[in-house]
C-alpha cells in the first residue's frame, strides 16, 4: 500500500520523465490552526495539473501560482500565511493560524 506522499512523489517523477515541468510544496511549519500537517504536499506541473494538498482555500491556490514561477525561474520560494480568527474563514482556515510551505522545482 502506497502512501499520499508517496503517490505525490512518485506522480512528480512520473510527470518529470514525461518532459513536464514540475514543482512540489511542502508545509515545513504550522502553527495554531493548519487543515494539513507539517510534510503535507502539492505536486503542480506546467500543464495545470496538480496532485495533493498544503491547506485548502485561497491559500492553496496562492501556492499553484506561486509553483508556476517556481518551475520557470528554478528559485526556490517560502511562502508563509497566517490570519485572525476574524479572516479565518475567509481564507480556508477553521480559526486563525500560520502556515510555511516550501516550493521548489523538480530536477
Amino acid at each position: 500500500m502506497t502512501t499520499e506522499m508517496e503517490d505525490i512523489l512518485g506522480t512528480a517523477a512520473n510527470w518529470r520523465a514525461n518532459g513536464r515541468q514540475v514543482a512540489l510544496a511542502t508545509v515545513v511549519t504550522t502553527w495554531g490552526s493548519s487543515p494539513r500537517p507539517v510534510g503535507s504536499q502539492l505536486v503542480v506541473d506546467d500543464k495545470g495539473a496538480f496532485l495533493g494538498s498544503v491547506s485548502g482555500g485561497c491559500i492553496e491556490g496562492a501556492v499553484i501560482e506561486v509553483a508556476k514561477d517556481v518551475m520557470k525561474s528554478g528559485t526556490p520560494k517560502t511562502l508563509e500565511f497566517g490570519v485572525s480568527n476574524e479572516q479565518a474563514w475567509e481564507v480556508g482556515l477553521a480559526c486563525g493560524g500560520k502556515v510555511r510551505v516550501f516550493v521548489e522545482r523538480v530536477e
